[in-house]
């Protein structure tokens, strides 16, 4: 089956008033898919597709895309392999696990690679859309079922509570912020403080409950909630 090629890089890029989508997979007839999804909203713009995480590493960081949809399900590199390294190279690129598998198996390495959250693949214009602006205002989106999964896991861990109760005050108000969708911007808003102090504040919070990344902080916090 024939793969549609990376699409060209831009070399400079004006003003714009839309938010750059890279997309990695591996299947041409979802590559397609997809892609006519995103042409529906004319606030994201699809600036390059790979059909591999070899050609995502090299495409990608170039083009500094604001959200990259990920398969799971990849040729060699697997996309949560691609997910943690990519991360390194656009940190400030909220990845979203695309995947037709609900294993739950494959969700916690995804978040721990640094995923920003995990969805199954329906094809829905409406969740595919509301999932991405929740990206976009830091919010951690995922299925229903794969979401109750995600919390079963946590609640069985006891040493959940013990971690929360670490954190100060200011770093539980915090997570619950950001647990809640806020970006770092609105949260330094709310609560008075810089964005650099956010970040400080989340690598603490981050060290305290032994998680990597926003999605799985988030996720650690809602399961601790009655």
């Amino acid at each position: 089956m024939n793969q549609l090629p990376a699409m060209p890089l831009p070399t400079s890029e004006p003003a714009r008033n839309f938010n750059k989508i890279a997309l990695v997979e591996d299947k041409q007839e979802t590559q397609e898919s997809l892609i006519q999804l995103l042409e529906m909203f004319t606030d994201l713009k699809c600036v390059c597709v790979c059909a591999s995480g070899e050609e995502a590493l090299k495409q990608i960081p170039p083009v500094q895309p604001d959200l990259v949809l990920m398969d799971i399900f990849l040729p060699r590199m697997s996309g949560i392999e691609c997910t943690a390294r990519l991360k390194a190279l656009v940190p400030n690129a909220r990845i979203l696990i695309l995947t037709a598998s609900a294993d739950q198996e494959m969700v916690f390495p995804a978040l721990e690679a640094g995923a920003d959250g995990y969805l199954l693949k329906q094809g829905d214009p409406v969740k595919l859309r509301a999932a991405l602006q929740e990206l976009l205002h830091g919010g951690v989106p995922m299925t229903s079922s794969i979401a109750r999964r995600v919390a079963d896991f946590f609640r069985k861990r006891t040493k959940t509570r013990d971690e929360l109760v670490r954190l100060s005050p200011r770093e539980t108000e915090l997570l619950m912020l950001l647990a809640n969708g806020y970006s770092n911007k609105e949260i330094a808003v709310k609560l008075s403080l810089t964005v650099e102090t956010i970040h400080t504040y989340l690598k603490n919070v981050y060290k305290k409950l032994h998680v990597h990344s926003r999605a799985e902080a988030a996720v650690k916090y809602l399961s601790s909630q009655p």
